[in-house]
């Protein structure tokens, strides 16, 4: 074993604070148990990132790292895309090259199970994560549905409208409702008070609700709210909680998967206290197939998430994001992110071998390793690591063979997932579904309210009208006055009699006194 790497990586990760263990260092196929590599829990908040090609092994180091730090009594939000954590609550089981791996790297294997909360923003089993329209607020909302100015003008006149009017905007329908009222019944209304909307713009916003209401918005938006506090819990071994959300029905919803992600953030960044420099941070949240969240972003959203990132981490928060490559990370994000963990890179085409050289610079230089080629050299359960030590440098990069995780390496079982639903009080809290009075049932109310009033309007004009005579039936009454004297029946069968002789004379048919010719 080189003496000089043996000093540089026992010095580079030595830390006065608590940390967990990732692995051991190897140079040239040597492992050494005194290399160990170690993130100290003082720069977890300073977020990180996970990347490598499939099956090279990130979701094992995700998982272990979660174990680590729930041992240390830190609480994990996880997100399940592919539906590979939730094992996470079960023991593990050993074998032989776990074994091996373990004594590689001086550590004892444990079957354990950790304490975990299933969660949901879909139709998945679990706690169902909730928010309402109006804790979004008018800016965030707009930037989820992608309007322009404009377009965002009138979502904030129409908060601000519900806000002045006492209309509780909790799911979409509320606010779909408000928007159609203001458009038609309360035109006059909104017009008077607050200025004109345009219908163009009111049928865009229409449509893109619509848009992310068939990606399944309509279950996510609404009462119960999920409060993020409820992220944060111990065991009574000490434990931290792990939150996995499960979405693996999601995938073909990005739109709203990045909806959420957004507005949890925002939430714990706006709910969360000011930690300043923490010992260990409060909450690591763990963001599988990240790529996601990047690729459907506007750029509104994606300045958004690049400002809550920078600030979140005093609240004692940190961010891992885990990704194929970290080309799927925008730059002004990469560069936060104080922990890299690379495993095993594929270079097969032009495009891959140019990414290949970027993924290598973001790494220290090493006089011990080609960084770009051992990339492409790593095997499954081998990663590059560096993090950042308590004064905030980063370690000597270090070809790591990383533990093995303690907990199972494989799904739960239907029934397990049953079971350990049927046990949460996190269900209990906030599986009801409530639909209490908001803006749809109130503006509905007022509307029928209206209706059944020109109704009553309409039959009360009726009725008044047949009680009275208009002038004009007075003529049809003096005739049947008339008609109904003595000289009127005179004077009626005298005309009936002039008649009937004028009709039988055209006919030439006459009474026998009047067969004298006229002329």
């Amino acid at each position: 074993m080189n003496e000089r790497f043996k000093a540089l990586i026992t010095e580079g990760y030595n830390f006065k604070g608590d940390s967990i263990i990732l692995g051991a260092a190897v140079l040239k196929g040597e492992c050494d148990t005194a290399m160990q590599v170690k993130i100290p829990l003082k720069t977890l908040n300073r977020h990180g990132l996970i990347s490598g090609a499939t099956g090279s092994g990130k979701t094992k180091t995700l998982q272990l790292l979660a174990e680590g730090l729930s041992e240390k009594g830190i609480s994990v939000l996880m997100m399940d895309i592919k539906g590979d954590l939730s094992g996470i609550a079960a023991a593990g089981t050993s074998n032989e090259k776990i074994n091996q791996r373990q004594e590689k790297i001086g550590l004892k294997w444990n079957a354990t199970a950790y304490p975990t909360e299933l969660l949901s923003i879909s139709r998945e089993q679990g706690v169902k994560l909730r928010a309402t329209v109006t804790e979004f607020g008018p800016v965030l909302f707009s930037r989820i549905l992608e309007l322009n100015d404009t377009q965002t003008g009138v979502v904030s006149l129409i908060f601000k409208y519900a806000d002045d009017n006492g209309l509780p905007l909790l799911d979409l329908k509320d606010f779909k409702k408000t928007l159609q009222y203001l458009t038609n019944e309360g035109k006059e209304e909104i017009e008077k008070e607050y200025g004109k909307i345009s219908p163009a713009s009111t049928s865009t916003i229409i449509r893109k609700i619509i848009e992310i209401e068939q990606q399944g918005a309509d279950i996510f938006f609404g009462e119960k709210s999920f409060e993020p506090s409820d992220l944060i819990r111990i065991d009574e071994q000490g434990k931290g909680y792990l939150n996995i959300v499960r979405l693996t029905d999601i995938q073909t919803s990005p739109k709203l998967f990045s909806t959420f992600m957004l507005s949890l953030l925002a939430e714990i960044y706006n709910k969360f206290p000011e930690e300043g420099d923490m010992d260990q941070p409060k909450l690591v949240l763990f963001i599988d197939e990240a790529h996601i969240i990047f690729k459907e972003a506007s750029k509104a959203l994606l300045n958004q998430l690049d400002s809550i990132i920078k600030l979140i981490r005093s609240k004692g928060v940190g961010i891992f994001f885990v990704t194929q490559t970290p080309v799927d990370i925008p730059a002004s994000i990469l560069g936060q992110l104080g922990l890299k963990v690379q495993h095993t890179f594929r270079a097969f085409t032009a495009k891959d071998r140019k990414d290949l050289k970027m993924i290598a610079q973001n790494y220290p230089l090493s006089e011990f390793y080609d960084v770009e080629q051992m990339l492409t050299e790593l095997g499954i359960g081998e990663a590059l690591v560096t993090v950042l030590n308590e004064k905030g440098s980063p370690t000597p990069i270090a070809h790591t063979i990383l533990r093995a995780p303690q907990s199972r390496m494989d799904v739960l079982s239907d029934t397990e997932i049953n079971e350990l639903v049927s046990k949460s009080y996190l269900v209990k809290k906030y599986n009801e579904d409530i639909d209490r009075e908001s803006a749809y049932e109130i503006l509905t109310a007022k509307l029928n309210q209206s209706a059944a009033a020109e109704t009553t309007n309409t039959t009360s004009n009726s009725k008044q009208s047949s009680t009275q005579v208009p002038e004009s039936s007075a003529i049809p009454n003096i005739l049947t006055d008339a008609l109904d004297s003595t000289l009127g029946r005179q004077v009626t069968r005298t005309i009936a009699r002039e008649v009937t002789r004028g009709l039988l004379g055209v006919l030439g048919i006459g009474s026998r006194k009047s067969k004298k010719s006229f002329f």
